[in-house]
């Protein structure tokens, strides 16, 4: 009985094998890119680094080229790497890559002096309070419990995001049922829209069309005058989506930059030294303002390298091709699952000299000069380039000359080592630290 319960087993993965084959076989379009042969039902899952996913796709691209596929379960996607490549993606051909992919994972979503402390939650508020104002017209108090908690919320869920975990419910979303970090990511989103929902509540107790205060009077306002439309875009569904990638995509993003600005300067505390001597010389003791920047090369090209160093969106967002399309000689059908991997473009080796060293020499000339690079694309490129980059470019200067005008950084007493490896998330800040600020005279 056993032996034929074993003969029966393997004649059924046998079976599952055969299928599984033909059915990859059959899908897979003529001159489609080349990859690694996928196993049945997991793919190429076995090779993939699940916390740095992006670190696989560099390493594959050096065996398959620059335009890779890849299978993910019984989803196939393609890869492009490299500063030429994803420029030619993204700017060359924006239309016709400039769809957003579908993610189910997302998918469902949408439905003291001295003393060591760490910079993440002040960092994270400070940021924070920017969206708020925009969104709200009001700030919130740093102490204030519920903006705590607003502030935590999208932290720890853009850190679930890069989990093992959710990075399987997106391939295999059929598996949602089971346990794991992808439903407190649903938990925390479903909490995050009561207190979106909330808001609305009190901005229409108080709204006046003719002293409209923020963005949510605006777009209660917009509502209001298109209610007739069943068609419009402004209704309640659409603004807790707006408000909370808002508020995700405002926030974390920015601090997470800022908290690598940090302890990069502890790390290389010369660098540190030659902001500080340039903030004094254009700066003086008055509060910065967006227009110094043309005037502190140096510091700008040290805000560049930190973005560029940090690389705090290596996967980037997916894409999905509006038409069939031709691409470096390989066919790709519409709706084709585009990774325009970031990461391979800020460390470009045909276009950074040191791409895994931070040196701010990258952005400058020989002369002092500040230089622009193309192959600078933190915020992404084309149709899909980030919407609050100039807000982001904006804060990341004036927060940096701030707190670099009125301390210095130091790591804690007897600490000579700083981690550099990244934390886990869908952004990737830097793994918790400690440091002193000490003020200057």
């Amino acid at each position: 009985m056993i032996f034929w319960s074993s003969v029966i087993i393997i004649l059924l993965f046998l079976l599952i094998f055969i299928i599984s084959k033909h059915v990859t076989e059959s899908r897979t379009p003529q001159n489609f890119p080349p990859g690694p042969r996928p196993l049945p039902f997991i793919g190429s899952l076995h090779m993939l680094d699940l916390k740095r996913p992006h670190k696989t796709f560099v390493e594959l691209s050096k065996k398959y080229g620059s335009v890779f596929s890849i299978q993910l379960g019984m989803k196939k996607m393609v890869v492009l790497t490299g500063y030429e490549t994803v420029k030619e993606a993204l700017v060359n051909h924006g239309d016709t890559f400039g769809d957003r992919a579908r993610v189910p994972l997302f998918d469902q979503i949408y439905k003291g002096l001295g003393n060591p402390f760490n910079t993440a939650v002040i960092m994270n508020a400070s940021v924070a309070n920017i969206i708020v104002a925009i969104l709200l017209g009001h700030r919130y108090d740093y102490e204030d419990p519920t903006f705590l908690r607003l502030v935590n919320l999208i932290s720890e869920t853009l850190r679930l995001q890069g989990s093992p975990i959710a990075t399987l419910y997106s391939i295999y979303p059929k598996l949602g049922f089971l346990p794991g970090s992808h439903k407190n990511i649903f938990e925390n989103v479903k909490e995050l829209h009561s207190f979106i929902k909330s808001i609305f509540i009190k901005h229409l107790k108080h709204l006046d069309e003719n002293d409209q205060r923020s963005f949510i009077d605006v777009f209660l306002v917009k509502k209001e005058e298109e209610k007739a439309n069943p068609n419009s875009y402004f209704h309640d569904d659409n603004l807790t989506s707006v408000v909370r990638n808002l508020f995700i995509a405002g926030t974390e993003t920015t601090s997470t930059t800022l908290n690598w600005a940090l302890l990069l300067m502890m790390k290389y505390p010369e660098i540190q030294e030659k902001v500080q001597k340039e903030i004094e010389r254009v700066i003086g003791s008055s509060q910065p303002r967006i227009d110094h920047r043309k005037q502190m090369p140096y510091t700008d090209a040290v805000i560049h390298e930190i973005q560029r160093f940090a690389d705090i969106v290596p996967m980037n967002l997916p894409r999905e091709t509006t038409t069939d399309t031709y691409f470096k000689g390989y066919f790709l059908p519409k709706g084709t699952y585009i990774v325009p991997l970031l990461t391979s473009v800020l460390k470009d080796k045909s276009q950074f000299e040191k791409p895994e060293d931070f040196n701010p020499q990258h952005f400058l000339d020989s002369a002092g000069n500040f230089v622009k690079k193309d192959a600078f694309m933190p915020f992404s490129a084309g149709r899909r380039v980030c919407m609050g980059e100039t807000l982001a470019k904006m804060e990341l200067f004036l927060f940096f000359t701030s707190l670099l005008q009125k301390f210095i950084f130091r790591p804690p007493p007897g600490v000579t080592h700083f981690d550099l490896t990244p934390a886990v998330g869908t952004t990737t800040p830097p793994m918790p630290y400690l440091l002193c600020a000490l003020p200057r005279s």
